[in-house]
């Protein structure tokens, strides 16, 4: 079975790759228009319905010029497919990010992040909880009990001082905006310097930016894109053995997130200097750096509400229903006995641990391609296994594997995990 399953993905692969930029570019259009469509017909929400009618016009036209200029032999294909790429940008998240900016339209965490912000400018503790009657309760009246959580590290809050400076919450102060400028400025920084073919960046800032992987999600909420933006930068400066700029770009992304994480500990596994000498301290250095500056003072002041807010909360542990807890295994198999809630992830991770652990010792000296190919099987894992997360996090496990292959230097073949 597993022998057919190989070959299958072979084959597979192989056909992909014989096509041409603009012939693979039509197919990717083409499904990113059919998502649009769906999510736009079925979607129970209004940022992501607004966004798949308003964004399934410009891919089914990028789509439609794309196969018919394939059929020609262009000299500058590369240049025809970047343009198609703007077009799909314009399209997908410049008018549809400025329309629901307007209408206010966002999914929960936009709300979430704007309040940090006023609280921010007000010298106020984002993080406030306690338990009432044995359940964990945030003290935020009037909204529903998932909203009043803030699931995130300070630095997300920057993004909401705009709105919270000119107590406008639309328009350019939405957070969504600075949150796309930052991705775009991180992301477009990273593709600058990454080393690769022009087809591989191609490909690389479509999953990042266009397609529904990027765009959706710049649209709606945006609080995963500058993470993933700034992780991408960290992996190019790993590339280029730039260990102070990794070091920034993951702190970054730590001091904002707990799902930077995972990538920012395998990074000490790979940070090289030009010298060939491994720098994981300077990566560490930086990256340790940033995050106690950042989040030291506020989980000092209440490391209770502190570690229920971004730890227990979002895992699942806090008691408390939340609108990420998708229909994956870990989720489905907590609602049938709860316990479980509290053993699947820890578990996992021991599991997990050790066959990484023995992968790593199999193929080391680990190189910046195998590391990602590892943390995005290891991200998809957890993921499906936490009791409450979002579907949408396979953006991080599905950019990885496509960094992986952009960051190949030449076809490797790495053991199994087991």
């Amino acid at each position: 079975m597993l022998a057919r399953l190989s070959i299958v993905r072979t084959r597979s692969w192989n056909w992909w790759e014989a096509l041409s930029g603009l012939t693979s570019d039509a197919i990717l259009y083409t499904l990113s228009a059919v998502f649009a469509l769906g999510l736009g017909l079925w979607s129970h929400e209004p940022a992501q319905w607004h966004w798949g009618y308003l964004a399934v016009g410009p891919y089914t036209l990028c789509a439609v010029v794309a196969i018919a200029l394939s059929r020609f032999k262009l000299q500058r294909t590369s240049m025809v497919r970047v343009g198609l790429l703007a077009l799909v940008l314009l399209g997908s998240v410049a008018i549809p990010l400025g329309l629901e900016a307007r209408w206010r339209i966002a999914q929960p965490e936009v709300s979430v992040i704007t309040r940090t912000g006023v609280y921010l400018i007000e010298g106020i503790n984002p993080y406030h909880s306690y338990y009432q009657h044995g359940h964990l309760v945030n003290g935020i009246s009037g909204i529903p009990s998932y909203e009043s959580f803030f699931p995130y590290f300070p630095l997300m809050g920057v993004f909401g001082l705009p709105s919270a400076e000119t107590h406008i919450g639309k328009g350019l102060t939405d957070a969504r905006i600075a949150m796309s400028l930052l991705t775009l400025l991180a992301g477009c920084t990273a593709l600058g310097l990454l080393r690769a073919s022009g087809d591989k960046k191609i490909r690389v800032a479509q999953m990042l930016l266009a397609l529904p992987t990027g765009a959706l999600f710049l649209s709606t909420g945006g609080d995963d894109m500058p993470i993933l933006a700034l992780l991408l930068l960290g992996v190019v400066a790993l590339q280029r053995r730039q260990s102070n700029l990794a070091g920034i770009s993951f702190g970054l992304a730590a001091a904002m997130k707990l799902t930077a994480w995972p990538l920012a500990v395998g990074a000490l596994l790979v940070a090289r200097t030009s010298k060939d000498r491994t720098a994981w301290h300077h990566v560490a250095a930086w990256t340790l750096g940033i995050v106690v500056a950042t989040v030291a003072p506020f989980a000092v002041r209440a490391p209770w509400a502190f570690m229920s807010n971004v730890f227990a909360f979002p895992l699942g542990l806090a008691g408390v229903s939340s609108p990420a807890a998708s229909a994956l295994p870990g989720h489905i198999l907590t609602t049938i006995w709860s316990p479980l809630g509290h053993v699947l992830a820890p578990v996992t991770f021991v599991v997990g641990g050790y066959f990484v652990t023995k992968y790593v010792r199999r193929t080391w000296p680990l190189t910046l391609s195998r590391m990602l190919g590892l943390m995005s099987v290891s991200f998809a894992v957890m993921m499906c296994v936490a009791s409450a997360t979002r579907i949408g996090y396979l953006i991080y496990p599905v950019n990885f594997a496509l960094w992986s292959w952009a960051c190949q230097v030449q076809v490797e073949r790495a053991p199994a995990l087991v």
